[in-house]
């Protein structure tokens, strides 16, 4: 059946497993699929960690929170569907197979393209800080990718090549053959489809992905509480998340290419975002380090001034009988003092 999926996970002890790709059908006509039902339960895991995090470390309100997310999950849908139909106009003969994201079909860096859009338009609206809501976002992006991986397993789709006694891998330009027969991680992890009467082993580039993602949102989440500037979170993530996918892109069998090359775009945006989120991490934390000891001085050098003027005039110190004297006459001066408001109230 079209909509069976069957799958095995052999070197996991993981026998034979039918994977329907329709979870339930509504008045006999609708279809709602494990896809969808995994991406949305990844949108809303999301949004609750944004909601969370905003409100507990970031000081932002939650209606603020209510905005940017319904904002970044209507344009990140479309930004992510818009990436990968645009990405292969060949594939589709009509309007209704372009919008059809139930079988399947969106491409996470267009998604996290339409989500940033959306976080600028809300924060520019609102006036709220950007760097700050792009921290606060990021985790809850990674952690719903780990999820949505899912939706690609159900689905049968977004695995790699075949695993044999060896396995092709390309990075980039440069095609290799990695060993993969038994006694090899490859072979351990490899994933069963069955395939016209017979099983074929592929790598679960779903599942590599996924677990990726999955110790970045540990790590980052970590480091949270450490954070030394407002963008930083988002940094290490588009860092963490570009170097993992650049290199498991290399093992998948339906990338997307750079038209008129053999660059899959998705290595090439993967190294972009690894590269600069890199250096900016760089840039931006010496930059950090460096700000605080200007900060000292600076206020040394104001407080500078005042030390002089304080010493350069001295109070006299007083002698004993001086200070009985001005004691006495703060006192004289007192009475007279309460004597006239005195005669004043009669």
């Amino acid at each position: 059946m079209k909509d069976i999926t069957t799958v095995s996970f052999p070197g996991l002890g993981i026998g034979e497993l039918n994977l329907n790709k329709v979870a339930f059908t509504l008045f006999d006509r609708i279809e709602v699929r494990w896809y969808g039902i995994i991406i949305t339960c990844g949108i809303i895991l999301a949004f609750l960690y944004a909601f969370w995090r905003g409100k507990k470390y970031e000081n932002v309100k939650s209606d603020d929170i209510i905005d940017v997310g319904i904002w970044t999950v209507i344009l990140g849908v479309i930004g992510a569907r818009a990436y990968y139909v645009l990405t292969s106009l060949e594939h589709y003969n009509s309007f209704g197979e372009a919008i059809a994201i139930w079988n399947g079909g969106l491409a996470i860096y267009g998604g996290i393209i339409g989500g940033c859009i959306g976080i600028l338009l809300v924060c520019a609206w609102k006036k709220l800080s950007w760097r700050k809501l792009f921290d606060m976002i990021a985790p809850g992006v990674i952690i719903a990718q780990s999820l949505g991986r899912w939706g690609n397993f159900f689905n049968g789709e977004a695995y790699g090549y075949r695993i044999g006694e060896t396995t092709h891998y390309y990075f980039f330009n440069n095609a290799y053959e990695l060993p993969s027969g038994e006694g090899t991680f490859f072979h351990w992890i490899r994933m069963g489809l069955y395939e016209f009467g017979n099983w074929v082993y592929y790598h679960p580039t779903f599942l590599y992905e996924s677990v990726w993602n999955l110790a970045g949102f540990i790590l980052i989440n970590i480091f949270y509480k450490r954070k030394k500037f407002d963008g930083q979170i988002a940094l290490m993530y588009f860092t963490w998340y570009g170097f993992g996918r650049m290199f498991i892109e290399g093992l998948r069998t339906d990338s997307l290419y750079i038209p008129g090359t053999t660059l899959r775009i998705s290595q090439c945006v993967g190294l972009a975002c690894f590269v600069i989120g890199g250096l900016l991490l760089l840039i931006l934390s010496i930059a950090k380090r460096h700000s605080a000891p200007v900060l000292q001085t600076a206020g040394a050098a104001v407080a500078a001034p005042r030390a002089v003027e304080d010493t350069a005039a001295p109070q006299k110190e007083l002698s004993l009988w001086e200070r009985l004297m001005e004691k006495s006459l703060k006192k004289h001066t007192k009475a007279n003092r309460d004597e006239k408001s005195h005669e004043s109230e009669e």
